[in-house]
């Protein structure tokens, strides 16, 4: 093993205002992500459809996840050929921010299932489309010497969202429309401040690579025997995102259903559990993406995030009390924050074609969403079939395999 070298030092200027502005962007973004599909559409849903919460839930999420799907690597491929005088990037962070802020605001005014789920898909869609060219920024403008320290910014935020999401939803259980439209505003504001202070490079005289109607039906697709370590990172990220998801999904049920409490209760554990994990994700993003860059390291580091992920989906069975799912989100918020610190940096040098980012990171978000759209499916019929507790186990084994996917992968050490 070669012995650790220092990290390189990160120059002032645009590189430093980008590290500067990952965080907050990326908070602002997964604030929704965190606080509308595990509380605020739980809530909103139990209040429609009491009886058949589960299955409306499944629904809603699953059909607003498979739009998700579609529009992230959608938006990549545009977004790669956009030539405008802001760059190629920033029309989609701009325009995608705008219009899922409105459908946003129409979620929070939905009284029926359809209502609701209309307007989920519209925002999975509409943000999406930001989301997808706003991840191409890591591998379009920072080496690759940087990247676990930049992946680690943007872990940070992500993390620091999804947590604070689930607090955000708590305190605005009772207050949905209003939550909802904060959230649209809160983006809006973040992703314009992003694009103003991180100003993309006029690209209008560059050549536009041709667009068929083929090339857009096949744009989701890499050749898995040529591209055999995107393909392994892209399985990788799928199970652990599936194996948390499953849990996540369905947390707020979860503390009704396996700890015994009233949902009054449940929505005020949710942001303890939360604080709790942001913590510890705080901790271990902050020290694992560097450490990554210093070590020239990025598999040992998922390796270790998918197994001590494994070890914290055991103990809401061993411990199925308010304290056993606070320590489990400790730990789970510790594995969690080391796999988005530095999953990233991996991604991002293994990607088939660099003069693709957009499209090809559109496909690898794939497996950040597509677990979107199983896991309500799949933790629905564990939960209805054979009960909630046997949702940890299922999980356990997913993010355990998905630490296993790492190993084959060769281009990154």
């Amino acid at each position: 093993m070669s012995p650790a070298q220092p990290s390189p030092r990160i120059p002032p200027g645009p590189l430093r205002r980008l590290l500067v502005s990952l965080p907050p962007v990326n908070l602002a973004l997964f604030l929704v992500w965190g606080a509308v599909p595990p509380v605020l559409l739980a809530v909103l849903v139990q209040g429609i459809d009491p009886a058949g919460k589960e299955r409306s839930l499944a629904l809603v999420l699953a059909v607003g996840a498979l739009a998700a799907m579609i529009a992230q690597p959608l938006a990549g491929l545009l977004s790669d050929r956009t030539r405008s005088r802001w760059g190629r990037r920033t029309p989609w962070l701009v325009g995608g921010s705008a219009a899922g802020a409105a459908a946003l605001v129409l979620l929070g005014q939905g009284r029926t299932i359809a209502q609701v789920l209309a307007a989920w898909v519209a925002v999975q869609i509409l943000l999406n489309l930001a989301q997808g060219p706003l991840s191409a920024v890591l591998p379009d403008r920072v080496p690759r010497a940087l990247r676990g320290t930049f992946s680690a910014a943007t872990g940070l935020g992500l993390m620091l969202g999804m947590l604070g999401g689930q607090v955000f939803g708590a305190v605005f259980s009772e207050r949905i429309a209003l939550g909802t439209a904060l959230l649209g505003g809160i983006a809006l504001a973040a992703l314009l401040g992003f694009s103003v202070l991180n100003p993309d490079a006029d690209n209008r005289g560059d050549a536009v690579p041709p667009l068929s109607a083929r090339a857009a039906l096949l744009g989701s697709w890499v050749a898995p025997l040529r591209h055999p370590d995107f393909v392994w990172a892209f399985l990788g990220r799928l199970l652990l995102n599936l194996g948390y998801s499953l849990i996540m999904t369905y947390l707020l049920y979860i503390l009704q259903e396996i700890v015994g409490l009233s949902l009054a209760e449940a929505i005020v554990l949710v942001p303890v559990i939360a604080g709790t994990g942001a913590v510890f994700v705080l901790l271990s993003t902050v020290i694992s993406g560097p450490l990554s860059d210093r070590l020239r390291r990025r598999r040992v580091f998922v390796f270790a995030s998918a197994m001590i992920l494994t070890g914290a989906m055991w103990l809401p069975l061993a411990m199925p009390t308010v304290p056993g799912v606070i320590i489990f989100g400790a730990l789970a918020g510790f594995g969690f924050g080391i796999f988005q610190a530095v999953d990233t940096a991996l991604i991002s040098e293994v990607l088939p074609d660099q003069a693709a980012a957009g499209k090809d990171l559109g496909v690898i978000n794939i497996a950040a969403t597509l677990p979107q759209t199983v896991a309500p499916a799949l933790a629905g019929v564990i939960a209805v079939s054979v009960g909630y507790v046997w949702l940890f186990p299922v999980a356990a084994v997913l993010v355990f395999l998905a630490g296993l996917a790492v190993i084959p992968i060769r281009s990154v050490r």
